[in-house]
């Protein structure tokens, strides 16, 4: 049977038609598989964008922190030719110039060399205008530092010294501990189920640190004994372990020692986590505490290492409160200015006497009888050698905010003189080699020894970046 032409004529238009839709079709799904290609690419595309940018600013921000370590130990650096220009006023008093505590406005006077917000506090603080400069602050993030001398603490490690610094410390310890307010720390379970009274958790932090295996008694009414050997606590815990027998070497490491909860912890060693500057312990330090910059609880836990444990002052309630008044009203007039130009004042102070005992009496402070002055003299100090300086680097995005924070604590002790100090290393480097400094045939012994140098800006004594 042959069709017509007329069927012909639809079988063709027909055929025209379903072509047409596969085509149409064929041009869907392709346009289908693209867009999905294409949406998969944008997001490979913007997640490896996201990634790199949050790379550069995190490497960003920790370069700012960097730059503000590096800033703040030129600072501490600097402080001992600050002092010799403020000396001749001190001779006219006949005295010797205090040591300044310019790491205590370290984000205001660093202020020149950060962003345009903190250039204005510098401008507030100095007159001195940066926009007048060259190569002055940073673009696109800023860094915050604080900078905490660490000899206004309490020292653990001590523990890991002489006999004499044992003594010393179980003092100090005592003396914060002493305060009948904190009795529950002391008549309570900790977190393993066991009571750590203010002995024992005294005895287990000297003997974390101690080299020997003989348990310390921190009984200060009594002498000293070593007689006994250290137990086997750490042993019998869940998840046991043994003492270290040796320095601490973080802050942290004292969550190890038994005694140490978290209420003791933010009671005595870090109480404001955010604020270093309140931190009341250390592991870094001369071992000497700086009277100038310790806080009021520490001065307190000081004072009571000198004088005896049933005294007024360390075991009246009430002469704690007004000691820790008086002194926190008189750091906060004085803005961080030292006090004291020596021992020998604060003891003065503290019996009574000199020009600031009795503005204590006044407040209805009693005076003080120590032990044996001159012992007490030798656990403190007026100048500060040690310091944890804590930066952070910020850089802003596009709705986030990167933060790298860097600790790293310093210890000048040390180091050399700001002016003149790689002179003198050259000159000294050259005395051992017999050579002139400049000579060819010394630079290699000279760089040798020149390396060997105490640096100017101290010995990183700790470094962690977060």
């Amino acid at each position: 049977m042959t069709s017509t032409p007329s069927q012909r004529a639809v079988l063709r238009a027909l055929r025209r038609k379903r072509e047409r839709g596969v085509a149409l079709i064929m041009v869907l799904g392709a346009i289908v598989i693209m867009i999905v290609m294409l949406a998969e690419l944008q997001d490979d595309a913007g997640s490896e964008f996201a990634s790199s940018t949050a790379v550069r600013d995190e490497v960003q921000a920790e370069y700012f922190a960097r730059s503000a370590i590096n800033l703040s130990r030129l600072l501490v650096a600097a402080e001992p030719t600050m002092r010799k220009a403020i000396a001749p006023l001190f001779m006219l008093m006949k005295q010797t110039p205090p040591q300044l505590p310019v790491w205590q406005y370290a984000d205001r006077i660093l202020g020149a060399f950060n962003d345009k917000e903190a250039s204005q506090d510098f401008f507030a603080l100095s007159g001195a205008d940066t926009a007048l400069g060259k190569n002055l602050g940073l673009k696109g993030g800023h860094f915050e530092v604080v900078i905490v001398d660490e000899d206004s603490k309490i020292n653990v490690n001590m523990g890991a010294a002489n006999e004499i610094a044992h003594i010393r410390l179980a003092k100090e310890i005592m003396g914060r501990m002493a305060p009948i307010q904190y009795d529950p720390l002391f008549t309570q379970r900790d977190s393993t189920g066991n009571y750590s009274d203010r002995l024992t958790t005294c005895s287990a932090l000297i003997d974390w640190a101690d080299p020997d295996e003989q348990l310390y008694s921190c009984d200060v009414t009594s002498a000293p004994s070593s007689n006994a050997a250290e137990d086997a606590w750490y042993q019998l815990l869940p998840k046991p372990y043994r003492r270290k027998n040796a320095p601490y070497d973080s802050l942290e490491e004292l969550h190890m020692v038994r005694g140490v909860t978290d209420d003791f912890w933010a009671t005595f060693v870090d109480p404001s986590p955010t604020d270093p500057r309140k931190r009341e312990m250390t592991v870094w330090g001369q071992g000497t505490v700086n009277v100038n910059t310790a806080n009021a609880l520490t001065l307190y836990a000081i004072v009571c290492s000198g004088t005896a444990p049933t005294s007024d002052f360390c075991s009246d309630p009430a002469q704690m409160q007004l000691f820790v008044m008086g002194v926190t009203m008189g750091q906060g007039i004085t803005m961080g200015a030292p006090l004291f130009n020596s021992p020998t004042d604060f003891i003065s102070t503290m019996k009574g006497q000199g020009m600031l005992g009795p503005l204590l009496a006044l407040l209805g402070l009693k005076p003080v009888k120590f032990l044996s002055e001159s012992d007490f003299a030798k656990s403190i100090s007026t100048e500060s050698k040690v310091f944890s300086m804590y930066a952070v680097g910020v850089v802003k995005g596009y709705r986030r905010e990167t933060r790298v924070k860097i600790h790293t604590v310093v210890d000048f002790r040390s180091a050399p003189s700001l002016l003149g100090g790689q002179a003198g290393g050259a000159q000294a480097a050259a005395g051992a080699t017999g050579t002139q400094p400049g000579s060819t045939s010394s630079q290699e012994a000279n760089s040798i020894a020149l390396a060997l140098q105490p640096s100017v800006g101290g010995q990183v004594l700790f470094y962690e970046i977060e």
